[in-house]
């Protein structure tokens, strides 16, 4: 079970939302740089980084500018999502040193474009699905869609993705456990790799998410619960062995 610590950044500030609600947003203190860092050196595998600014359609270059220093001071894999609206949008990242791009709204607005980005990129382009209830959250989980977060999963593993972000909007930010039964559900029903994300609260969710690999759950993002102290990421990755 990989663990990948999670940066999000507003305004060049590493902060956490809660639920995604952009106007719940709590700062957290350190220069995100070091912070990456530091997870580096604690043993991470790969960095998660999301740009909300980009996610809630507010352009700012401060984000890009922390997210450049980060590639220059680190030698983590990054996994980068946060505005990937356009086929422009994932080329401009990937050639900045991207190693994994999420999309979402893409997916589910453009998907004649996100075959085209499977195609160029293969693996290198997965879906983020976010979804509350089990309905699929668009545009900054601002917008909900008609289309389940199931379908979409079948969706875009017909079209070839090999990876999954998914993501149960209530539980992000809130501390709250994992949605597991619901993460494995997409992963069963899709056929792909998943990465689970939002709720992450304690060692115990890490165990739990461990009984989920042989449906095809492999790793997990986890960022609120490392800022607050609940665990370190050393205590997390050593539980995540499998």
């Amino acid at each position: 079970m990989m663990i990948i610590p999670a940066i999000d950044l507003r305004d060049g500030r590493c902060v956490r939302l809660s639920q995604g609600r952009k106007d719940d947003v709590k700062v957290y203190d350190g220069d995100a740089v070091e912070i990456a860092r530091t997870y580096q050196s604690d043993g991470a595998q790969m960095l998660h980084i999301v740009d909300l600014d980009g996610a809630f359609s507010d352009p700012n270059s401060r984000n890009r500018a922390v997210f450049r220093e980060i590639v220059s001071q680190t030698d983590l894999p990054i996994q980068f999502g946060g505005g990937m609206r356009r086929l422009q949008d994932v080329e401009q990242v990937i050639e900045m040193g991207v190693t994994r791009v999420v999309v979402g709204t893409l997916a589910v607005e453009s998907p004649d474009v996100l075959a085209k980005l499977v195609d160029m990129f293969s693996s290198r382009v997965c879906v983020g699905i976010d979804a509350r209830d089990g309905q699929v959250m668009t545009r900054g989980w601002e917008r909900q869609e008609t289309i389940t977060a199931v379908e979409l999963a079948q969706r875009v593993a017909a079209l070839g993705v090999e990876r999954i972000v998914y993501t149960d909007v209530a539980r992000d930010g809130m501390l709250a456990g994992v949605n597991l039964e619901q993460t494995c559900t997409i992963a069963r029903e899709s056929g792909l790799r998943v990465t689970a994300s939002g709720g992450v609260s304690s060692l115990a969710d890490i165990r739990r998410l461990l009984m989920a690999h042989e449906n095809g759950v492999d790793s997990v993002i986890v960022g609120k619960a490392l800022y607050e102290g609940r665990f370190s990421l050393k205590e997390a990755i050593n539980e995540g062995v499998i």
